[in-house]
Parts: C-alpha cells; structure tokens; sequence
C-alpha cells in the first residue's frame, strides 16, 4: 500500500464535505497538474492519504481511502486529466499545521514541504508513521 497526501482548499471542498460524501466518495477532480496527475494515476484501490485543508488553515484533518482507480475527469474539457475516488475514513484526533510538520527534523524531505504548490503528492512510509504520531491518531 502506498500513502498519499491530498491538498483542498475548505471553501472548495472541505473535510466536512468529505464526511458527507459518506461511503460511496466522492471524485478528486479539477487537479490540473502532469505530476500531481501522475501521482494519482500511481494509485491503488485501498492507497490511504492524509486530507490536507490549504490555504488558510494549512493541516491535516482527516484519512481518506482511494476506492477507484484513475479515470476521466469530468471536469476536464480537454481530456489530458483524470482523478481518482475516495472516501473519509477517519478525522485524526488532533489536526497538524504545516508550521508544526515544517519544524519536524524528520519531515524535511516531505513532498508536502518540498513541492508545496502540487495538490496530490506521495507520503513515505516514515513520513506516514511520523504524521500520525503527530495527529495522534491510529488505524
């Protein structure tokens, strides 16, 4: 299983959102992207990420499951652009800032922190297991 982190502006789609979308999901669209495009196309059914709220808020609040596999984005006239599916599996139990994961020695090298503009990027498995430590939360 590999890990990913999926970047939302709150006024656009939020964690609430997300929680509303209960089990059938909702698609990632609108991700416009060639790298964060290929991050989703690398996916697998059953991949987990972290939900992101950017702009002003800027942490982690939720996990999401990806629960179909890259296809059209409906949103994309021209049709370079896909998405993938995903559902809420959990809020964490306490959200993180970027300012809290940016002083973290062990996250100096997270796609999030070193590729801040792109919406979807990959999560090792230490950055995972560090990020959830610090949300505090368990799977």
């Amino acid at each position: 299983m590999k890990t990913w982190l999926f970047k939302s502006e709150p006024s656009t789609w939020s964690w609430q959102d997300q929680l509303d979308a209960g089990a059938k999901g909702t698609g990632w669209d609108g991700v416009r992207n060639y790298q964060a495009s290929n991050n989703m196309k690398a996916m697998a059914l059953g991949d987990l990420g972290f939900f992101y709220h950017s702009v002003n808020e800027k942490c982690i609040v939720g996990i999401v499951e990806v629960i179909a596999l890259y296809h059209p984005d409906h949103t994309d006239a021209s049709g370079r652009f896909g998405m993938v599916d995903v559902k809420a599996v959990q809020a964490v139990n306490k959200p993180v800032t970027l300012a809290e994961i940016k002083a973290n020695p062990k996250l100096e090298d997270l796609a999030l922190v070193r590729q801040s503009r792109l919406s979807v990027v990959p999560v090792s498995q230490d950055h995972w297991a560090e990020l959830l430590r610090m949300t505090d939360t368990q799977l």
